[in-house]
């Protein structure tokens, strides 16, 4: 019962992520990048401390250890992946931002046995193999089948590739955080750390930004974008990330494509090539391979986890 609500709580967090593509696809047609993103974290940050305060009466204390992680996954996984990703929305369809964001189960793979030392299995190289030859298809094949598929468009998803490598990084070392902070104390400090990131960029850029262009309909969606997907879902995943395995997690990343595909057709009114069905059959392929491998833990895995339950 517990997994099971723990399996709602990602899906229903992973379909948010997936409108928050199609979101900032039209935010940054009127924001800035960096005012975009402050406005976005600095409402997600406010909505945090208030839940933070009725749930928890308290702000705990955190380690320096846990609070050098916060930084280095904010920087990377918050400030970097932002960059990445809205700068990629100007240049590419949410459709193909949306099945290239999909691939982060690979990515975090690779991460894994790169810099943590874990042993791939099979499932894993079958499983990256997919993403790749997924991302290949958006990329190579649509760029000989779709003339509107320029450089620009590939230029726009090596940046969101750059996104989901941000984000794989900071879902990586989401486990090596205290088991002692909750998902809402981690969600808090990640959204006030990554606000005070952005804060003297977004400061330049208001200062020169003209406010009466922007619509009601504007800044709902920046309200959105704060509370539901800054706050809402960053929750809901840390919620489910925390008594599920990272393998059977990454399984709840297919939604995210899906959802982003669907809302795009929806509400942006893009096309769906047949290239893009060949894409996003591949990926989600290799996400049931990853999710299927047996968990693996290196000497030094182990090391890392049990510091985080000492410090």
């Amino acid at each position: 019962m517990i997994h099971m609500r723990a399996y709602i709580k990602m899906s229903v967090a992973m379909a948010i992520v997936g409108s928050f593509i199609v979101a900032n696809k039209v935010i940054t047609g009127v924001f800035p990048v960096f005012l975009a993103s402050e406005l976005r974290l600095s409402i997600g940050a406010v909505t945090l401390i208030f839940l933070l305060y009725i749930k928890e009466k308290r702000f705990p204390c955190i380690s320096r250890r846990d609070l050098f992680l916060f930084i280095f996954q904010t920087f990377v996984g918050v400030f970097m992946f932002s960059i990445f990703m809205l700068y990629g929305l100007k240049f590419t369809t949410g459709i193909e931002s949306g099945i290239i964001t999909s691939t982060t189960p690979a990515v975090v793979g690779l991460i894994s046995f790169f810099f943590l030392k874990e042993r791939l299995t099979w499932n894993h190289v079958i499983g990256i193999l997919c993403a790749v030859l997924g991302t290949m298809a958006i990329n190579v094949v649509g760029a000989f089948s779709n003339t509107a598929h320029g450089a620009h468009a590939l230029f726009g998803n090596l940046l969101i590739f750059g996104a989901v490598v941000g984000e794989a990084i900071f879902f990586t070392f989401r486990k090596f955080v205290s088991k002692d902070l909750s998902a809402l104390v981690i969600s808090t400090v990640v959204s006030i750390t990554g606000s005070l990131l952005f804060l003297p960029f977004a400061v330049y850029q208001a200062w020169k930004f003209d406010f009466s262009g922007v619509t009601v309909n504007d800044w709902l969606l920046i309200l959105y974008c704060g509370v539901v997907v800054t706050a809402l879902a960053v929750i809901l995943m840390n919620q489910g990330i925390a008594v599920v395995p990272a393998s059977s997690a990454a399984v709840f990343t297919a939604i995210m494509p899906i959802s982003a595909v669907v809302l795009s057709c929806l509400f942006l009114h893009e096309t769906f090539y047949w290239y893009h069905y060949v894409a996003i059959g591949c990926v989600l392929a290799g996400i049931v391979f990853i999710a299927k491998a047996p968990p693996v833990r290196t000497k030094a895995l182990n090391r890392m986890a049990e510091q985080a339950r000492t410090t």
